[in-house]
């Protein structure tokens, strides 16, 4: 397994996301995740199914060290004393006393950065989370947010896949030593029927989606795939014995286009 580092902060490069997986199906997924050699598992207050990735890590029997739990706070509860609430909560799903990682999930349009800010550092230095940060902040507000806060803030988690270009973020976080995460790092499925991709994953015994994961980690950024098959566990973690060239690497990168970005809820301003 490779590593994102960032501010102390040591994440693996290939996590499973878990957003849209619900119940018993959840439950089983986590825990055959484990066994295929998982540790990253990526959660939210708004999944609705903290209490099912904590029973499939409970099952698995994989100890507490060995994971890195990632969970988030919807803006509806961004107030400072809503937060705190919201997040003791979280953490009796999780069956936690802390948190590897906790991020605001997206930026609130009526509760002020600062106060937000101010709350989440409060639950770090408190010991509820080991490190914080924030998602689907742009370059600018998430400068915004590294000025505000006294702590180092070491994630951004975004939509990142190669339809949409996301350079401005990689690089302004690279510049903040705050790592980038990749959630829908396969276009929500639809990289799997591409030409180009399909084009370089024979070239390397690999698929489509293999190659765009490998694309993400040799950027250094860190991807969780969302599946509800066991079969795709697999595949999205073969992907750390082979290496693009800088000529597949930059094909891929071109193929950005304007309407590439496949989710937003209407939280961010227009993204830069």
């Amino acid at each position: 397994m490779k590593y994102v580092e960032a501010a102390g902060m040591r994440m693996p490069a290939i996590g499973l996301g878990t957003w849209e997986l619900r119940g018993a199906d959840c439950v089983r997924l986590v825990q055959e995740a484990v066994k295929i050699g998982y540790r990253h598992f990526d959660t939210a207050q708004s999944y609705e199914n903290e209490a099912e990735v904590a029973e499939g890590l409970r099952l698995s029997g994989l100890p507490r060290h060995e994971t890195f739990i990632t969970t988030k706070i919807w803006p509806a509860n961004h107030a400072p004393a809503d937060f705190a609430r919201a997040f003791k909560g979280s953490l009796a799903k999780l069956k936690l006393d802390h948190v590897d990682l906790l991020l605001l999930h997206w930026p609130s349009k009526e509760v002020p950065l600062a106060d937000t800010i101010g709350a989440l550092c409060k639950l770090k230095k408190e010991g509820g989370a080991r490190h914080i940060g924030v998602s689907n902040f742009t370059v600018a507000l998430l400068e915004e947010a590294i000025a505000k806060c006294p702590a180092p803030l070491v994630c951004n988690q975004v939509e990142y896949h190669p339809y949409l270009d996301q350079s401005r973020v990689r690089e302004a976080c690279a510049q903040h030593d705050v790592a980038l995460v990749a959630y829908s790092p396969i276009a929500k499925g639809r990289v799997r029927k591409d030409e180009l991709l399909t084009q370089v994953g024979s070239a390397h015994g690999k698929s489509a989606a293999q190659v765009c994961l490998r694309w993400l980690v040799q950027q250094n950024v860190s991807a969780i795939p969302r599946t509800s098959r066991l079969e795709r566990l697999s595949e999205n973690m073969e992907i750390f014995d082979f290496e693009l060239s800088a000529a597949e690497m930059a094909d891929i990168s071109a193929m950005a286009r304007s309407d590439g970005r496949l989710t937003d809820f209407g939280f961010s301003p227009k993204w830069d």
